[in-house]
């Protein structure tokens, strides 16, 4: 069935609908600045869209970068916090050093004397140093001088005793624990060496005792500091590793190292420390606190390196990615003139289609009035 239009109406609404079409092509490159189909310059076009698949694979690449470095951030933001509470507990540890010990101590009353001096005790005499529990029998022989006295004492199994000679020259005995320095032997020989026989008891330091336990909650804090140092499932400080991605395939792998109070040599104050009640216990401990922070530092230092190393290969993957997309847009990029141009000519075509349409469709009715008279 005919739809009444003539043959010349019709070839005028095809040409204005071309003309529209067209038209909109024009003003898209306009608005966008770009071609739009590879038709209006193949070679360009597809080479432009080449360009534009790199860039986007590289803005891929960035953002394994970026999930890598937020990775090692993370881990040099737990050991910066484990530093922190690491302070924290040396003071602590400082602390209960500068309290007074409540440890039994007995000090000899004879000065002068020297790890050689002589021990004036027959041969075959005897002196006892007990804590309670174990008990050291030192007996006398040829050669025995305080030095020998001192190490049996300092080496006896279990005994928590210790022997030493003060800057004056006196034999100082110190429980190492709560318990009792007790003293036994001949009365000649022990004045020969200003000891007495008798026993000296310990007592609890409770400010030290608390001190140990707020140290072992700080290191309670850093096993799970060092836990919560992770981002996105990967977490250095528990031993992970990361694989960042790079141009070209390469990657840059980092490997972490399990952190824990134990594996940085923090022992609890509580039990290995008997409760800071000894001072020879907390400055061992001070000790270990300055390993482990020297420790961190080193594994700190290595990250940052790292971290460093992968910075400047995401600013080249920036830069290249910007160049490319930048490469894209001007070989896809439209004349502005020339469309412009283009434009106008389609806009006075698409007047004249216009003007064409309402001659023919005029004369149309012409001829039909001429009919309807006849």
């Amino acid at each position: 069935m005919g739809d009444g239009l003539s043959a010349a109406v019709r070839a005028n609404l095809i040409a204005l609908q071309r003309l529209a079409s067209d038209m909109g092509r024009e003003q898209n490159k306009l608005a966008t600045g770009k071609l739009d189909t590879p038709s209006e310059g193949p070679a360009v076009y597809f080479t432009a869209s080449a360009l534009q698949a790199r860039a986007a694979a590289l803005n891929g690449v960035l953002d394994g970068i970026g999930g890598g470095k937020k990775v090692i951030e993370a881990a040099n933001a737990g050991i910066e916090g484990i530093q922190s509470l690491i302070k924290n507990a040396r003071s602590l540890a400082h602390q209960a050093l500068n309290a007074p010990s409540t440890l039994a101590e007995v000090t000899g009353t004879a000065n002068g004397l020297t790890g050689t001096t002589a021990v004036s005790l027959d041969n075959g005499g005897t002196i006892t140093v007990s804590d309670g529990i174990t008990t050291l029998t030192f007996t006398q022989a040829d050669g025995h001088d305080v030095q020998d006295f001192i190490d049996q004492v300092n080496t006896t199994p279990n005994l928590e005793i210790e022997a030493r000679l003060t800057s004056d020259g006196r034999i100082a005995l110190e429980a190492t624990g709560v318990s009792t320095v007790t003293i036994a032997g001949s009365a000649g020989g022990l004045s020969a060496i200003g000891l007495s026989a008798g026993s000296t008891s310990s007592a609890t330091n409770t400010l030290r005792q608390s001190l140990a336990l707020q140290f072992d909650s700080i290191r309670t804090q850093i096993n799970e500091m060092a836990i919560d140092a992770g981002y996105n499932g990967q977490n250095l400080l528990a031993g992970g590793t990361v694989s960042i991605m790079l141009i070209g395939g390469a990657a840059a792998t980092v490997s972490g190292t399990q952190v824990t109070a134990a594996s940085l040599g923090i022992a609890s104050a509580r039990s290995a420390g008997g409760n800071f009640q000894f001072d020879g216990d907390i400055e061992d401990f001070i000790a270990d606190l300055d390993v482990a922070s020297a420790q961190l530092q080193q594994m700190s230092s290595t990250y940052s390196a790292e971290l460093s190393g992968v910075s400047v290969r995401e600013d080249f993957t920036k830069a290249m990615t910007s160049l490319l997309t930048d490469g894209a847009e001007r070989l896809a990029a439209a004349d502005l003139d020339h469309e412009g141009a283009m434009l106008l000519a389609l806009m006075t075509r698409r007047d004249l289609a216009n003007t064409s349409l309402s001659l023919v469709a005029e004369a149309d009715k012409t001829t039909l009035r001429l009919f309807e008279v006849g």
